[in-house]
């Protein structure tokens, strides 16, 4: 009989996780701080800011995804 191999939680995806929630969190109060200054523009510009601002929070979280994963952020 084999034995299943045990899994081993590291601390980096807690660690993790919780970064992800402050960088969502910090975007989330910079974009609606602006919301005085992007407000006066036209609408059409408005919709291209606030698509750029819902896309541009994803760029930070390649390398920390892969640093939960492997310890470096770097992929392999």
């Amino acid at each position: 009989m084999s034995e299943t191999p045990q899994y081993k939680p590291t601390w980096r995806k807690p660690v993790g996780v919780l970064l992800i929630v402050a960088l969502i969190s910090v975007w989330a109060v910079i974009v609606t701080s602006q919301w005085d200054r992007i407000g006066t523009l036209p609408i059409w510009l408005q919709t291209i800011i606030y698509l750029i601002a819902g896309v541009a929070w994803l760029l930070p979280l390649r390398p920390l995804m892969i640093w939960m994963e492997t310890g470096s952020f770097r992929a392999p």
